[in-house]
């Protein structure tokens, strides 16, 4: 169901993570959110750090916001990502958690490289039992983050799929049934966000689009099997809010996490079956190299394309985002087409001064197009020249 950006032409918005305030020293670990929020310091830092995050945004002029992934924990790459279901949902024993490394194959970083600092860092709790959604409380930050601001706030989440893989099982037979197990729970978790009226709610990183790089999930399930655990992760979702389905290459430290530059193209026909209403791309970093194809395959979803590259610190020329929102409109149309980064910008590696001005370079060069096209632009205030500190001509 099309909310947020139901009657929006070319709207604006990043996937998530923003980098965290050097001043938000407090941390989550495996505490509750809400026994956490009892606590005045940390409440005064995690509120804190949503409202300049949500004022960032405004400031910037995108459409759709996000709380910047504040909940998570400041851990290496960005870990926090997948740590914090691991330590927030029940069946797993959160008392003694141990190394473990991904069971989907093809990850491997040697002593030398900065993401063996990442894999040293995956320490993550066993399953033990049953899998439940356990206190995620996913409610109660969409809306600390919703009541700050009049934008649509975005929820994300990480998929079924990457915490399958990131544990160690002492409870399920077959690693599939834990990922299923694991899919049901977040469904469950998600279904009530949803009908707390979070407007748009992401699930990030299905495994699909890995599969032809890596191998099919645990040897044996493919793009098809993929799809379903996704589609089973948002059962009844779209009946309530708008959903979208994130895809990238990886991003800890703001690394690549492959030698070569990947294609989607060979799983574009399985995206375009899935439930969602939206699906993301990363496309910055690859040239924009997939975006005939994923205008020729995706045919009645909205796309949203990263304009702006996650992994590098030089900031985008307006220009050149509005060039390269001018060349995917040749393969996608306006009513369509969603604007934003290519994954996030809080994962150990950006400050938050680049991802302010990466954020209103995307706005300005969407107002650009705008302007071309005769629609209505978007207030930037981070580049009104009215309020320099120096004189511009």
């Amino acid at each position: 169901m099309l909310k947020a950006t139901a009657d929006l032409l070319l709207p604006t918005t990043i996937i998530g993570s923003l980098p965290r305030p050097s001043w938000f020293t407090e941390n989550l670990g495996s505490e509750t959110f809400l026994r956490r929020m009892m606590n005045s310091r940390y409440r005064e830092q995690y509120t804190d750090a949503v409202a300049v995050h949500l004022r960032d945004q405004e400031i910037a002029g995108l459409d759709i916001c996000t709380d910047g992934d504040a909940h998570y924990d400041e851990e290496v790459g960005g870990q926090s990502w997948t740590s914090y279901p691991l330590f927030h949902m029940d069946g797993l024993d959160r008392t003694d958690p141990q190394p473990t490394v991904m069971k989907t194959g093809g990850v491997a970083f040697p002593m030398g490289h900065i993401l063996h600092d990442y894999l040293e860092a995956r320490v993550m709790p066993r399953v033990v039992g049953p899998i439940g959604r356990g206190d995620l409380q996913y409610t109660a930050m969409w809306k600390t983050a919703q009541r700050l601001t009049a934008r649509p706030v975005k929820f994300g989440t990480v998929t079924p799929d990457i915490l399958s893989a990131a544990v160690d099982d002492r409870y399920y037979k077959d690693p599939f049934d834990r990922m299923m197990a694991f899919s049901d729970a977040l469904n469950e978790e998600l279904n009530d966000l949803a009908d707390a009226g979070c407007p748009v709610i992401q699930i990030e990183e299905p495994a699909i689009h890995m599969i032809p790089v890596r191998g099919k999930v645990f040897g044996k399930h493919d793009m098809a099997d993929m799809a379903g655990v996704y589609d089973n992760t948002v059962k009844g979702l779209r009946e309530k809010t708008e959903v979208w389905c994130h895809t990238c290459w990886g991003n800890p430290s703001q690394q690549r996490m492959f030698k070569e530059v990947q294609s989607y193209e060979s799983a574009l026909e399985t995206y375009n079956g899935v439930d969602a209403d939206v699906i993301t791309f990363e496309s910055t970093s690859s040239g924009m190299r997939d975006i005939p194809a994923i205008g020729r395959v995706i045919e009645e979803k909205k796309i949203a394309i990263g304009m702006i590259d996650h992994h590098s610190l030089q900031i985008e020329r307006p220009e050149e985002i509005a060039q390269r929102i001018r060349d995917t409109l040749k393969h996608i149309p306006a009513e369509r087409l969603i604007l934003c980064s290519d994954c996030g910008m809080g994962r150990e590696g950006m400050s938050r001064r680049h991802a302010r001005y990466k954020m209103a370079a995307l706005v300005q060069g969407a107002n650009i197009v705008k302007r071309e096209l005769g629609l209505p632009e978007a207030e930037c205030l981070a580049a009104d020249g009215r309020y320099s500190l120096v004189p511009v001509e």
